[in-house]
């Protein structure tokens, strides 16, 4: 009895483990140059939009600000790129 309440245990494990791949490696370059490309772009064209928006109302103050936050958003994702482009020049100095 025990050893059956094991068993369903363990094959109830066994189903709840993702399948790793066996030897074939997903290649996720194209999923990360298109974000980098698209939504980047995207985000940066809809801020521009609102940004001159805000200023033909007379909001100037609120304006700088918003392009100021923007400024280190854009130095952020900079970041991001960079860690992206050298990621595994970095992950084999720190590991190996």
């Amino acid at each position: 009895m025990l050893n059956e309440i094991l068993q369903l245990a363990q094959d109830g494990i066994n189903l709840a483990e993702p399948a790793a791949p066996k030897g074939d490696i997903i290649d996720t370059s194209g999923i990360i140059g298109w974000l980098i490309r698209s939504v980047g772009a995207i985000l940066l064209a809809v801020l521009g939009i609102i940004f001159i928006a805000r200023a033909r109302t007379g909001q100037v103050s609120q304006v700088l600000t918003s392009s100021m936050i923007a400024l280190v958003g854009v130095a952020f994702l900079g970041g991001a790129a960079i860690f992206v482009a050298l990621g595994d020049d970095i992950v084999n100095l720190v590991f190996n």
